[in-house]
């Protein structure tokens, strides 16, 4: 567990490698077992935030006073908790995004439900996150959900895990009660191969450790959660140099019919692109680059954007690319730094996290939809994973809300990365043909599952000896 004066070294590293002269963006998330007070903790960062508008702070003080919360104090959680039934239950069902901004950094915040049957609904708020902050109640420690939105997170390597330890006031802030919750996530992280997160105590409601450090825990030499969140790296900003640039087509464009009003017909005659969004690295006027399945090489010799032409762009950009020769190229192609594009596959090795009631099982046919291409497949499970163990065990059928791994064969060839090394092009959605619905969401990474694979095997030779 990261101690509390490892805390504070990280924090302070963090900032001396962050540039605070722009508001950089960190996408974070949200997760923890019910009640552990997300959606308080939410509503108490947008308030410190001062990102409520005077209209919004009066309709949930009023709302709080009707339902006579704590005898009219104000209830933060309405803040975030925007369904009609989230209200009414007094729980989180949906993913609710926010986006504010604090005096150092700009934040978009995925507010993930708790239940065990929402756990799909983690997945889909953490896939994009730089950073999680799981809530655990200081009473009751880490529980069996505590386990699974761990486990989800490690799956998908989400870079910063901080545990947030609430309601310490309800504790009489005990530093005994934080330590022992602390040792006990040390243990569970430790199982599952989750690098060792951060730790903070505090209280959503009455505001200890959230914006600045509070004088009720002075044992704790730690930042405060909001310091904390404003220093970390963000992806963008540990990989925009590290990563090759990579590209999926969503479109090629070509002038058909009138020009907008003031472009000049004669400039824009012969004028061709190929648009997309960059999911990783930087390009810039000049590069190499390779396209599949053209499998050809070209250059690109200009970079267009909604504002206007650029010399370089990085992650996660949209722009339209002109290059050097007219390359075949449509919806779904993937364009790359020459020599970098992964060897194309027909099979992918994969981590799955299904959606759905009815889950995944062998034998199903279905639509894998990776950035803007998507192809057929069909689907072999392989193993499950034990939450309570952390180990695999054997399976043909992945019900919602299990993960598991599988292999998935592809009816075309694909350059997909392994996850851990490249993110987003990793990671895929597994589509049900006949109703569009989204079935699972899956991320390739095939050492992983052979490595997997062996432990398994390894396991049940130790238990039949």
């Amino acid at each position: 567990m990261t101690t509390t004066t490892d805390a504070t070294a990280t924090t302070t590293e963090a900032t001396a490698t962050l540039d605070t002269t722009t508001k950089t963006l960190l996408r974070f998330a949200t997760a923890g077992s019910v009640d552990d007070g997300k959606s308080t903790l939410v509503g108490r960062l947008l308030h410190e935030a001062k990102a409520i508008l005077a209209d919004q702070l009066a309709a949930v003080t009023a709302t709080s006073r009707e339902r006579g919360f704590l005898g009219g104090e104000f209830d933060f959680a309405l803040l975030t908790d925007g369904l009609r039934a989230e209200r009414e239950q007094g729980i989180t069902i949906d993913v609710a995004y926010r986006y504010f901004a604090s005096d150092r950094r700009s934040f978009i915040l995925a507010d993930c439900p708790g239940h065990v049957q929402y756990t799909r609904n983690m997945v889909t708020g953490a896939s994009t996150a730089d950073a999680v902050v799981v809530l655990i109640d200081a009473r009751t420690g880490a529980t069996e959900q505590t386990r699974r939105h761990l486990t989800v997170v490690s799956r998908l390597g989400i870079r910063h895990v901080i545990i947030a330890v609430n309601k310490i006031d309800l504790v009489d802030y005990d530093q005994a009660a934080i330590e022992t919750v602390g040792n006990d996530i040390k243990t569970l992280a430790d199982e599952i191969g989750l690098e060792t997160p951060h730790l903070i105590p505090i209280s959503a409601l009455a505001g200890d450790n959230i914006a600045t450090t509070s004088d009720n825990t002075p044992w704790y030499s730690g930042p405060a959660l909001l310091e904390l969140l404003e220093t970390l790296p963000s992806a963008d900003e540990d990989t925009a140099d590290l990563e090759a640039f990579r590209l999926d087509v969503q479109t090629v464009l070509r002038p058909q019919g009138g020009l907008a009003p003031g472009l000049d017909p004669e400039e824009f005659r012969d004028y061709r692109a190929v648009a997309g969004q960059i999911t990783a690295g930087r390009v810039s006027l000049g590069d190499e680059i390779e396209i599949h399945p053209a499998g050809l090489t070209t250059r690109v010799t200009g970079i267009d954007t909604a504002s206007g032409p650029l010399e370089t762009a990085s992650a996660p950009l949209s722009v339209a690319l002109r290059l050097a020769d007219d390359v075949d190229t449509a919806r779904g192609s993937v364009i790359a730094a020459a020599g970098t594009l992964p060897t194309p596959r027909r099979e992918l090795r994969a981590e799955v996290f299904p959606f759905t009631a009815e889950g995944l099982r062998t034998g199903d046919r279905v639509l894998i939809k990776t950035g803007t291409t998507t192809v057929k497949g069909i689907v072999t499970i392989e193993a499950k994973r034990n939450l309570e163990t952390s180990g695999l065990e054997d399976a043909e059928v992945l019900a919602g809300n299990d993960i598991g791994l599988a292999r998935v064969k592809l009816s075309a060839e694909l350059p997909v990365p392994d996850f851990r090394d490249h993110g987003t092009a990793g990671a895929f959605v597994v589509i049900d043909p006949q109703t569009g619905n989204t079935l699972a969401a899956g991320i390739h990474t095939p050492e992983a599952a052979h490595s997997a694979e062996a432990t398994r095997t390894a396991e049940s030779t130790e238990d039949q000896s």
